[in-house]
């Protein structure tokens, strides 16, 4: 594609308001003319933008999901925001917000592990009507006839209608009212039956407590995980519908923040369900009376349909819209009244690009930009950069290598340092990579440093988070490569004033088993690194001729010397050995690393799940024990470094709440030893549970600490 000078690309496609400035947070640079972008919805002028909510649309890979949460990251450090997320999607059975929730100090919910219940006392009659109408919608659409109605109006005004089990029972043994009871049992046998898959049904657990188990209201982000469910299961657009009136009649009325967001990642879910679309257009209509942004981010418009959905794109006053193919390029442009330049635009933008619309006239083209941080957070690419890694490895052992490794590790593959660091590893199949063509030599380090050395120490660490980020994705978190880049920036540290950093950097290349004098070696000569160097043994003089030998006496101390040099060196080989195989465990970890790990237990007659997740920072691991719905369970319990947390069922709940350990890490890919405790139906308070003790490891895979058997994977 090519690129013009901005002042080019205005005349061939001029920005419609070009001379306008929005307040806010940073999200990149326009490509139109150069200038940074910023935007934060609630602070501009009403004038200008009458609405805060926002479309995010873009196919896979385009960045527009790591958008979105570097946007709501910024919002909630920069300006006290509040958010929650319904996250349907991401990998290894977890939400793909679950990392960056967690950095903020946030909590995620994971479907099944809570209740909700739609006939809580919480909700005004009018929201618990609309509620359970959308549960029924959700599994028999048809069986809402208008008699059907009338039975439920009247089953949620008895006083069993207090949980769905009542509201059920209602339906099925009513009380005379306006119409006899044989009359409302008819009406209502649709309904209760409906409603019957989350009491007795697949559905069962979801919304059947008596009490509604409410998130806290109070935290910067919460995000409700639905990943683990069938992603066409009735429960998705159930549970959305229930998150949607919790927030609207809950959270907002609670919430203190200056403004909030909902996010609804992967909304098309929501959006094609009658019931829940039509909860959503009344958050959208009422959003700027209520502080309220809803954020909805998706990959088309053609997701939707024809029909109703569709009108609800039209309330979102900002929207910003990566690569898509020409035909869906055309029917967005259509639908948000872009202009024709716009629209030509959109198939061949690249990852982290988007056309923007602010507004009714605002039109920008604007690369997104994010840190070092926020690209480990919001990466949703792990398992495709692993397979790639995986080639990579077979290739190398399959292939000889045809140059000496310390040259190999330069030319292998490189990042143009032209190109941004910006958004665009997003959705799973979505990552890129920048190869540098084979026949150019790796100028990277060598450009840092001469950035450092001139005083431009902006620039040096910019161009050094580029290389690292590349070679890490290339090569892996461990390799020579991505840990050269530590001792550059300790360099670049102590060229800028910052000893203190330098120091830290090349401790952390030292805790990962590297040489750090071999990495900052610049003036040997020497092609390969020489780990090992002793002294040469001394050749042995001739004996002195004497007319009259003397026979003197036999020397013992050489062979003695001998045999301890040969000793010493043999300790030393087996060192080195020993280093050896430990430095290959941990570089087989490390690219084994998924932040992730996970057992399927069974203790006391109670299934749970024992599950482990490292931090974007990875000097925290979050270690939860779940029982989800299981009835038997009555106490669960964990314990590790001198921590512990635990639950009961208690009288008013139905199954205990999984308890939850945050540890810190020193050692980012080493094990973490946990004890769990679990009381069956047989446990009595004051008893003692039966435990177990769990090894989890940072590679999904989970031992028994005592016998050292693998045990199976909760995923």
């Amino acid at each position: 594609m090519i690129r013009l000078p901005s002042s080019h690309a205005a005349i061939t496609a001029p920005l419609v308001a070009s001379s306008t400035r929005f307040p806010g947070i940073p999200i990149g640079r326009s490509l139109l003319d150069g200038r940074p972008f910023h935007l934060s919805p609630v602070l501009t002028d009403a004038a200008v933008l009458p609405a805060t909510n926002s479309l995010a649309l873009g196919g896979l890979g385009s960045g527009k999901s790591t958008t979105a949460k570097a946007r709501i990251r910024r919002e909630i450090l920069e300006h006290g925001h509040q958010a929650v997320v319904i996250d349907s999607f991401g990998e290894d059975n977890a939400g793909e917000w679950a990392p960056l929730v967690r950095s903020l100090g946030g909590r995620v919910i994971e479907a099944g592990s809570f209740t909700l219940n739609p006939v809580s006392g919480l909700f005004p009659a009018e929201v618990r009507e609309q509620l359970v109408r959308s549960l029924i919608a959700a599994v028999e659409p048809g069986a809402l006839t208008p008699q059907a109605t009338h039975a439920l109006q009247h089953a949620l005004n008895h006083p069993k209608a207090t949980s769905l089990n009542g509201l059920v029972d209602a339906l099925v043994q009513p009380e005379d009212g306006r119409w006899p009871a044989a009359k409302l049992i008819e009406w209502g046998e649709g309904a209760a039956i409906a409603l019957s898959r989350y009491t007795e049904g697949s559905l069962r657990g979801l919304f059947d407590g008596q009490d509604a188990s409410l998130p806290e209201t109070d935290l910067p982000i919460l995000s409700f995980d639905f990943s683990r469910l069938d992603r066409n299961s009735p429960a998705i657009p159930s549970l959305m519908a229930a998150v949607a009136c919790w927030a609207e009649h809950v959270w907002l009325r609670q919430s203190t923040a200056v403004h909030r967001h909902l996010v609804l990642e992967e909304a098309w879910q929501i959006l094609l369900s009658p019931a829940t679309a039509e909860l959503i257009q009344r958050l959208l209509k009422n959003s700027r009376k209520a502080g309220l942004s809803l954020d909805v981010v998706m990959h088309t418009l053609s997701d939707l349909g024809d029909g109703k959905a569709q009108d609800l794109a039209r309330l979102c006053e900002v929207a910003h819209v990566g690569r898509l193919g020409p035909e869906e390029a055309a029917l967005v442009g259509a639908l948000l009244n872009l202009p024709a330049w716009a629209i030509d635009r959109i198939p061949a933008l690249d990852p982290g690009q988007a056309v923007w619309k602010v507004g009714p006239d605002y039109v920008d083209i604007v690369q997104t930009v994010i840190s070092q941080d926020e690209a480990t957070l919001t990466d949703t690419s792990s398992r495709r950069r692993m397979a790639q890694q995986a080639l990579a490895v077979e290739q190398h052992t399959t292939v000889a290598p045809a140059t000496d490794p310390a040259v190999e590790s330069d030319d292998d593959q490189g990042q143009d340092d032209d190109l941004p660091t910006e958004a665009g590893q997003d959705d799973g199949d979505g990552a890129w990579d920048w190869e540098m063509p084979p026949n150019v030599i790796d100028t990277r380090h060598h450009d840092v440093l001469q950035a450092a050395i001139d005083g431009r120490c902006n620039e040096a660490a910019h161009l050094a988070a580029i290389g690292e980020r590349a070679d890490i994705t290339a090569h892996g978190i461990n390799s020579d490569q991505a840990v050269s880049w530590l001792s550059t920036r300790a360099r670049v540290a102590e060229l800028c004033g910052s000893p203190d950093q330098a120091i830290q950097l090349r401790a952390t290349v030292a805790r990962m088993g590297k040489d750090v004098e071999w990495f900052e070696r610049t003036t040997d000569d020497s092609t390969s690194p020489q780990w090992h160097r002793g002294p040469q043994p001394a050749t042995p003089e001739p004996p002195v001729d004497d007319a009259q030998p003397v026979k003197g006496r036999r020397r013992t101390w050489p062979y003695v010397a001998a045999i301890a040099c040969l000793s010493v060196a043999a300790a030393c080989v087996w060192h080195a050995a020993d280093d050896e195989e430990r430095r290959q465990e941990r570089q087989e970890t490390a690219a084994a690393y998924k932040g992730r790990s996970g057992t399927a237990l069974r203790v006391d007659g109670v299934e749970a799940d024992l599950v482990a997740h490292w931090n974007g920072d990875r000097d925290r691991v979050i270690v939860e024990l779940r029982s989800y719905a299981d009835r038997n369970a009555r106490y669960l319990r964990i314990d590790a470094s001198g921590k512990s947390a635990y639950t009961t069922r208690g009288d008013d709940r139905w199954f205990p709440k999984a308890p939850e350990l945050a540890l810190p890490v020193t050692d980012p890919i080493a094990d973490v030893t946990v004890r769990v405790a679990i009381g069956g139906k047989d446990w009595k308070e004051g008893s003692r549970a039966e435990s177990r003790t769990i090894r989890l490891s940072p590679t999904g895979t989970a031992y028994d600490a005592d016998t050292g058997k693998q045990l199976p994977s909760d995923l």
